[in-house]
């Protein structure tokens, strides 16, 4: 029996957007700051010329990254994600340079888990995990409504499928 696979069209919350951002704010303060530290010290023991030369180079390239990492990543993030959910199939849909593009069969879902952590909380967002035998797939920022719905949907059809 064949059937169509659904093409993904659901997004998740726009609230991601901000997370994402905050996280990267986080992360990439702790890099600048380490690597400030790190050339500092460099020169308070006078260490080695080419490790100055390094951290330097940290110093130079981490805002740049800082940059990509907070404005321009987390919405390219949230435009390019897609899912979509049937009786038969889970899909997912990422990616801004390389596309993903996941299906997974409800007969192979082994467990639908919903997971929440601090940032997400303060957004009142889940991130839905899927797994099977061999993997897990995320589908990440999603309201809190959505995300058990959804899981218990999933969990409904691949129960389902099993008992076929």
């Amino acid at each position: 029996m064949m059937y169509d696979i659904v093409e993904p069209s659901r997004r998740i919350a726009k609230e991601a957007i901000k997370v994402w951002r905050i996280t990267s704010t986080i992360v990439d303060s702790i890099g600048i700051i380490i690597a400030g530290s790190m050339l500092w010290i460099s020169y308070h023991f006078d260490w080695v010329h080419w490790l100055k030369i390094i951290f330097w180079i940290a110093i130079i390239i981490l805002p740049l990254f800082t940059i990509w990492e907070i404005f321009i990543r987390p919405k390219l993030l949230y435009t390019y994600w897609r899912y979509g959910v049937d009786e038969n199939y889970v899909r997912l849909q990422h990616g801004i340079f390389t596309r993903t593009d996941v299906v997974i069969p409800m007969t192979k879902i082994q467990y639908v888990e919903a997971n929440q952590g601090p940032l997400m909380r303060k957004y009142n967002l889940y991130s839905l995990s899927v797994g099977t035998l061999a993997d897990s797939h995320d589908i990440p920022a999603l309201p809190k409504k959505e995300a058990f719905a959804l899981r218990d949907q999933i969990s409904e059809h691949a129960k389902l499928k099993e008992v076929e």
